[in-house]
């Protein structure tokens, strides 16, 4: 993540990851998820908060979802059904469920499926926000393999902010469209590409309206498509932009991910890439996880990913800059970081937390 999205050192709050997890369990339970559901809510936002993933943490994302929760907009007790398998691939109904409930259960079948046959792909529907695909990416790694997983959204018909507009496009047609891949390695940390489609993700947006950073241009749009110049934050009508930008500097190619994401998402799930419905409609889900053994030795495999991530990270650096990261190569070092010495909030966060917790009759014990 850009460093001035990165919580200000004067607005920091240091706490233990356990302790927020405990407040975080104990909401989602206030909202009607039974312990286990809790428990996988939480470890995926917890999670990005020890990578440093911020914008899909605690501090974004848990009063959108205790705001739907009460609002009667997701399922806190959802009935999952699966309406298509075959030994190697499963289309699952979510009933309403926010997707970080039920996303590890679906990568895990993809996983499963994947031991036994060499690969497995999963698809669900009817299903909230995901909070992060790189979650279930190295979710596979963590199992010694492969992972992908994409999320995505439509637009059947304009919205006054968060959706791509495709190249040359006036109006949104897309969601952000994340895509996320990941790789083990022996002893490097693991490999892990986690992108939105877009210029940049719209939880962005929200994190720079609380830390109070400027915007780059070219990032966002206006309302009539035009690159939106200003480095000031938006008005509360844009639309994203596809990475790239503009034609010249390769939008149709965040553009193009973002239709793949969208096909492999939605109409495969059997919902259409345009939707059926008026408005912005999130929650369909792609995941999929590769055996490393269907296709070489798992040890050779190991190795190499260990000297080629070893070579990238070595790359001399060009003037200006102190090193050459890869993909995951931050995310594993501040996880680290972040086990011994706290994850830094926003003393915003933190009020927030106390608020909802004595609005909803529940115990915050956070510093």
């Amino acid at each position: 993540m850009l460093e001035q999205f990165h919580v200000p050192v004067e607005d920091q709050v240091f706490v233990e990851a356990d302790r927020m997890r405990a407040s975080t369990e104990a909401l989602f339970m206030r909202c009607g998820l039974d312990e286990a559901g809790a428990k996988a809510c939480t470890d995926v936002l917890i999670t990005n908060d020890l990578r440093a993933v911020e914008t899909h943490g605690v501090s974004n994302m848990m009063r959108n979802y205790v705001q739907s929760y009460m609002a009667g907009a997701l399922n806190p007790r959802p009935q999952l059904k699966t309406v298509r398998e075959t030994a190697t691939t499963a289309n699952v109904d979510a009933d309403g469920a926010l997707g970080i409930h039920i996303g590890a259960e679906m990568m895990q079948i993809a996983i499963d499926k994947a031991k036994e046959y060499g690969t497995g792909a999963v698809t669900a529907f009817d299903s909230g926000h995901l909070g992060g695909c790189g979650y279930y990416a190295a979710q596979a790694a963590k199992q010694g393999m492969i992972g992908l997983c994409m999320t995505g959204g439509h637009f059947a018909g304009p919205r006054r902010t968060g959706g791509m507009v495709p190249t040359f496009g006036a109006e949104p047609r897309l969601g952000t469209n994340p895509i996320a891949w990941a790789a083990p390695a022996r002893s490097q940390a693991p490999f892990l590409f986690d992108i939105a489609s877009t210029q940049i993700a719209n939880n962005k947006i929200g994190l720079a309206r609380r830390i109070g950073v400027e915007l780059e241009p070219g990032w966002i749009t206006d309302t009539d498509g035009s690159a939106y110049e200003d480095r000031v934050l938006p008005p509360d009508e844009y639309y994203l932009l596809p990475f790239g930008g503009t034609r010249e500097n390769g939008s149709h190619k965040g553009y193009g991910y973002g239709a793949v994401c969208a096909i492999m998402c939605q109409t495969l799930s059997g919902a259409g890439l345009a939707g059926t419905g008026t408005e912005y409609t999130g929650g369909y889900h792609f995941f999929a996880a590769f055996q490393i053994e269907a296709f070489c030795d798992q040890d050779d495999f190991l190795d190499n990913m260990d000297e080629a991530l070893e070579r990238l990270a070595n790359t001399p650096p060009a003037p200006g800059h102190e090193r050459v990261l890869y993909p995951g190569l931050i995310e594993g070092e501040e996880t680290e970081k972040r086990l011994n010495e706290g994850i830094p909030y926003h003393r915003e966060v933190i009020d927030w937390y106390r608020s909802i917790g004595a609005e909803l009759e529940v115990e915050i014990e956070l510093p």
